[in-house]
């Protein structure tokens, strides 16, 4: 007879920290469907979820591919004529030292190849705090430790250049920048990535400025009124890999397609650019039909971006407006993205605050404490993506949890 095994298979130790609060959040809420109510979710992310659209040309461009035959495996980097239009879409933004591109199953795996390419045992990686949980998690899956630097709420949650500078160690090897920033909607002040900068000069860092919402900032009717500006375009001489994609300002996050931007000084970055490479042919490739619409998504039409930025305006102004008016609550007015992140004056945890308020109300926000914050503070995140009768009720209900339980 075969011998049976019964010991338990565990897990990795380093898996331990792994947390994703976005989506761990679905449990309870599961719990609550089951129980036969409707919840309005406002913890995720996708626009398509909300009355947006992907544009055609771009759903087209795709198919046509598909129809051609195009399914088979690209080349490891991506096709020639998508890494021409992101070397164009570079040109843009005003990165003028470009030494390579290359295409990704979204900027997740972007972020994960970097850093994996990068960081040796005992070393670590600045990052914000509070920040988008993928880069905790792909630190702690490579048994690297977490180096968070603080986010300042009182300076429009602009980097603490002071804080940064405490954190740098012998063993620091880059730092990140989410601009526009997720959680918290913020942009990076032109003089705070000159500084930066200077920084990452001074303890020679790599940067990984993650600029996804970087066509999604709407402060002013007119776009050019706030632009976005992009980390390598201010310092063309610091490594910088640009992390981009089409998930967020083209409407498609479903399709898995991002990239990264690498630029500085070209002898400076050959070596670890080449260890990129590495990486990115041994997981082969990245969707392939999908990439033939990021040229057409980067050259075509952007007349969608216009809408988009509209909706987001009203909705964020709209959600200023109830953050003000709300006793226990104020919040960092948004400046890009579709991300609020209040911060909310109560005895109890946050953790414990949303958990209950999808049980009570059928609201479903994410608590700040799973992106990081201040010691003694607590937020929560919200998406603002809805529209603004969705949201209006999400917002009633959210104030009279917090009457009914803050009295």
């Amino acid at each position: 007879m075969p011998t049976t095994q019964t010991r338990e298979v565990t897990a990795a130790k380093r898996l331990d920290n792994v947390r994703y609060a976005i989506r761990d959040l679905a449990c309870v809420a599961d719990e609550v469907i089951q129980q036969g109510h409707r919840v309005l979710a406002l913890n995720v992310g996708d626009p398509l979820n909300f009355d947006f659209q992907t544009p055609p040309h771009i759903v087209e461009a795709a198919y046509k591919a598909m129809r051609e035959g195009k399914n088979g495996y690209a080349p490891s980097p991506g096709i020639a004529e998508a890494l021409e239009a992101i070397r164009g879409e570079a040109a843009r933004k005003g990165i003028t030292t470009v030494r390579d591109v290359f295409v990704t199953s979204g900027v997740s795996e972007t972020v994960d190849l970097c850093i994996s390419a990068l960081v040796n045992p005992g070393e670590d990686i600045l990052t914000p705090k509070p920040d988008y949980p993928l880069y905790s998690a792909v630190l702690c899956k490579l048994g690297i430790a977490v180096n968070a630097y603080d986010l300042n709420e009182e300076d429009a949650w602009q980097p603490e250049l002071a804080d940064i500078a405490r954190k740098v160690t012998p063993r620091t090897r880059a730092i990140v920048l989410i601009n526009p920033n997720n959680p918290t909607g913020s942009l990076c002040s032109r003089q705070m990535l000159e500084q930066i900068a200077e920084l990452a000069r001074r303890h020679n860092l790599v940067v990984f400025s993650d600029e996804i919402y970087d066509k999604l900032v709407f402060d002013n009717e007119k776009p050019e009124d706030t632009p976005h500006i992009a980390f390598a375009a201010v310092a063309p001489d610091v490594p910088c890999i640009t992390f981009g994609g089409m998930s967020k300002n083209y409407l498609v996050p479903g399709w898995r397609i991002g990239w990264g931007i690498v630029s500085g000084d070209a002898a400076a970055i050959k070596p670890y650019t080449e260890g990129i490479h590495r990486l990115l042919r041994a997981r082969l490739c990245a969707n392939h039909p999908e990439q033939y619409a990021i040229k057409p998504a980067l050259e075509g039409p952007q007349d969608h971006l216009i809408e988009v930025r509209r909706k987001l305006r009203s909705r964020r102004d709209l959600t200023q407006k109830w953050c003000e008016a709300t006793p226990r609550v104020s919040c960092v007015a948004p400046r890009g993205a579709f991300y609020a992140f209040p911060r909310i004056d109560i005895p109890e945890s946050d953790e414990v605050f949303v958990k209950e308020l999808i049980r009570q109300k059928h609201v479903m926000v994410v608590h700040g404490s799973g992106f990081g914050q201040k010691a003694g503070t607590q937020h929560f995140r919200i998406v603002f993506l809805p529209d603004e009768k969705t949201l209006t009720a999400a917002y009633a209900g959210i104030a009279d949890f917090i009457g009914e339980r803050f009295p």
